[in-house]
């Protein structure tokens, strides 16, 4: 609640640190100090016979340990009992973002001879425009627009606040959707959010995520398509054109560089895909002759 976290991550949090209270207590574990080593090794083989990834178990174990900091902030306990197993390592997977034509068939399939066509393409538009969360972008109000400066206020994790930037494309399908798209969809309902559902109320997560899904398929695109996709692709398409990481990592709100540094691995994949499909002596010749050769 202090840092602001949205009701997902509060109800995930206290439903998965109560699991492994649960199981605890079940171990017979009747106080603090009888969390030890040897009762979290078998709570993680537990989680392990449960097959959860190995992100999801890392997971649980930062939460049990942002949960430990919090007995010790407290006084209950004198240190962090959770600190006595460490967590799983977790291959890095890379941000799988579009392309710039898979990125263009997605921003295309929406009919914007409809409201929610128009709202939908406002949506998928600000998303890639912008870069924002599907939780920033479900949060913007009417008085969030700035259309002189062609900005968007955004309120991002720990409520911290930034301003996003839009392109041309993405405040002409803005203005479209306030236009023509919000009032039909508004009815009688008095609210100042900016994306509406059918009955005039203020747009969800989940269901952004199946507008997602909805236009994955109209485009015609076979790999997972979700909002951060977008956000992904976002980031690496900045990087492909020549912006600098300090840059990226103010526009997306990362508190950290670090985190921003995936996109540049990202980035030099791609580079290096593009280097061997393109670059006439990238390989060794099908015939089996030598570069050097020649």
């Amino acid at each position: 609640m202090e840092r602001n976290a949205s009701p997902h991550t509060l109800d995930r949090y206290g439903r998965e640190i109560t699991e492994c209270l649960s199981f605890l207590e079940e171990q017979g574990v009747r106080d603090w100090s009888g969390v030890d080593r040897h009762v979290l090794r078998r709570y993680l083989t537990w989680l392990q016979s449960k097959e959860y990834a190995k992100a999801s178990i890392a997971r649980r174990l930062s939460q049990l340990r942002s949960f430990g900091r919090f007995l010790v902030r407290e006084s209950i306990v004198d240190a962090n009992p959770f600190k006595a197993v460490s967590s799983p390592k977790v291959p890095k997977r890379l941000p799988q973002p579009l392309s710039v034509q898979e990125t263009v068939a997605l921003l295309g399939a929406p009919d914007t001879t409809t409201a929610q066509g128009l709202r939908d393409r406002a949506i998928l538009e600000v998303l890639y425009s912008g870069g924002l969360r599907v939780s920033e972008l479900v949060g913007l109000n009417l008085s969030s627009i700035d259309r002189e400066r062609s900005e968007l206020r955004v309120w991002g994790k720990g409520a911290k606040e930034r301003i996003a930037l839009l392109g041309q494309p993405a405040m002409a399908a803005i203005e479209a959707y306030l236009e023509r798209g919000r009032p039909e969809l508004v009815k009688n309902v008095a609210t100042d959010a900016l994306f509406l559902n059918r009955s005039g109320y203020r747009l969800s997560t989940r269901s952004v995520m199946n507008i997602m899904q909805k236009y994955r398929r109209l485009a015609g695109l076979q790999k997972r398509v979700t909002p951060h996709t977008l956000r992904h692709t976002f980031a690496t398409h900045l990087l492909d054109g020549g912006a600098d990481l300090r840059s990226v990592q103010e526009m997306l709100g990362h508190a950290l560089l670090a985190t921003t540094q995936i996109y540049t691995h990202v980035s030099q994949s791609r580079a290096r895909e593009v280097y061997l499909r393109s670059h006439p002596l990238a390989r060794h010749n099908s015939d089996g002759n030598d570069p050097d050769s020649h």
